[in-house]
């Protein structure tokens, strides 16, 4: 027997929340609890009627609280509850910020629905999903899709050098604070990308937050 998703969905654009509405009664496993206008009426519905969704999926412009505020403020209030960013938007800056934020996993706003799916029931069931985006930009490696082994051991400059990667410096002034040259820094990168077996700044961002390496709240 399937265990039913409970979701809660936050968009300012009515025919596009409807129309994701219709996606996901379609899913024999996602029931539906809240859809709201803004993030503000999302934490006042969970609020008032005490019913946790286990993944909320989040527009990013949203009057009243908009996406990144929306899911700062239900980390803090409910942590076990999963976010789901879904945006137009495919810039590293914007997907960076929302995983500082809390979110667990970006889908754009033309993602397929068998691949919302996908992304719902990946947040449910390990609290990250990593998809593909448009323009050869890539959210990689989910939790079920190559995160490294527990048994990996990083060196303390590693360890600072990932701490580092998810605030919004670039590779250049990461070097500068850790006083090193920016071809350490790069090798630094690459040796991670092999050793933790990534693909991306994004995917290194994602291992730190999951690892307690970094906090969502550490760079915001």
């Amino acid at each position: 027997m399937k265990t039913t998703i409970k979701v809660a969905l936050a968009d300012d654009h009515n025919l596009f929340r409807k129309g994701v509405e219709e996606i996901l009664a379609d899913f024999d496993n996602v029931e539906v609890l809240y859809s709201v206008h803004n993030g503000r009426e999302l934490i006042t519905q969970i609020t008032n009627k005490g019913i946790l969704p286990d993944v909320c999926l989040l527009d990013i412009n949203m009057p009243e609280l908009n996406g990144f505020e929306t899911a700062a403020q239900i980390k803090v209030k409910w942590p076990g509850i999963n976010i789901l960013a879904v945006s137009v938007y495919d810039s590293e800056h914007t997907i960076l910020s929302m995983l500082r934020a809390g979110a667990g996993g970006y889908v754009l706003k033309d993602t397929q629905p068998a691949m919302l799916r996908l992304a719902i029931e990946s947040l449910h069931q390990h609290g990250f999903y990593c998809s593909e985006l448009v323009n050869g930009r890539l959210l990689h490696q989910a939790l079920t899709q190559g995160s490294a082994e527990p048994g990996v051991a990083l060196t303390a400059n590693e360890t600072r050098f990932l701490k580092l990667c998810c605030s919004e410096l670039t590779y250049k002034e990461i070097a500068e604070m850790m006083e090193l040259s920016h071809r350490t820094i790069d090798g630094y990168r690459d040796n991670l990308f092999d050793k933790l077996n990534l693909k991306s700044r994004t995917g290194l961002v994602i291992y730190a937050l999951k690892k307690g390496i970094a906090t969502i709240d550490e760079y915001s």
